[in-house]
C-alpha cells in the first residue's frame, strides 16, 4: 500500500517535470488555420471554446442554460463570419484570375483556379509490374505491394554475418528509476 501511493507521487512528479520541460523547450501546439479566416473571426472562435468551457463548468441548471445561451447565440456569429470570409477569399481569388487572364500570366491563372476549384490533392503514382507495365486493377496492385514487400523483407541470411563483439556484462550502470533530474536533461 505504502509502496503504491510512493509511485503514484513519482510518477506524478515525473509527469509534471516532463510536462513543463516540454512547455519550456518545445512551447504550446501552434493551431494552423485556413488562410481565409481573418483575425476577427478567429476571435470568435476563441469566444466560443471559452463559452463552450463555461457550459463544461457550470455547475447548476440555470448556470449551465444561461452559458448554453450564450454559446448558441456565439456559435451563429462565427458560422455567419466563417461563411462571409469564406465568400470574401472566394472573390478575391475569382478577381486575381481574371487580372492574370487579362495579363496572360498563365502561371498564375493556373494556380488561382487550382485553389478556387479546391481539387488540391496530388495524384496517385501508379503501381507498375517488374517489367515497367502499369497495373490498373486494384486488387491487382495490393498483390503487387504484398510481393513487393515479401521480396523486401524476406531476404536470405547474409554469407557473411557481422563480427559484433558481445559487451563486458559488468557495465557500472545503475538501473534503479530515474531522476526528475536525470528525465530533464534527456527530453533537453
Amino acid at each position: 500500500m505504502e509502496n503504491e501511493r510512493l509511485w503514484r507521487a513519482t510518477g506524478k512528479g515525473i509527469k509534471e517535470a516532463i510536462t513543463s520541460t516540454c512547455h519550456e523547450v518545445l512551447g504550446h501546439k501552434k493551431h494552423h488555420h485556413k488562410e481565409w479566416i481573418t483575425v476577427d473571426t478567429l476571435d470568435k472562435i476563441q469566444e466560443r471554446r471559452n463559452k463552450k468551457a463555461a457550459i463544461n463548468t457550470s455547475r447548476t441548471r440555470a448556470e449551465k442554460a444561461k452559458a448554453q445561451a450564450e454559446y448558441t447565440e456565439v456559435n451563429k456569429q462565427v458560422k455567419k463570419s466563417i461563411r462571409t470570409d469564406k465568400r470574401k477569399y472566394v472573390e478575391y481569388l475569382a478577381t486575381t484570375a481574371e487580372e492574370a487572364a487579362r495579363e496572360e500570366n498563365m502561371r498564375q491563372l493556373y494556380d488561382t483556379t487550382a485553389k478556387l476549384s479546391g481539387n488540391r490533392h496530388k495524384p496517385e503514382r501508379p503501381v507498375k509490374i517488374k517489367e515497367d507495365e502499369v497495373i490498373t486493377n486494384i486488387e491487382e496492385q495490393r498483390n503487387r505491394w504484398v510481393e513487393h514487400f515479401k521480396e523486401l523483407l524476406n531476404r536470405p541470411a547474409s554469407l557473411n554475418p557481422p563480427n559484433i563483439e558481445a559487451a563486458p556484462t559488468d557495465l557500472p550502470i545503475d538501473v534503479g528509476p530515474p531522476t526528475i533530474e536525470e528525465i530533464r536533461m534527456a527530453i533537453r
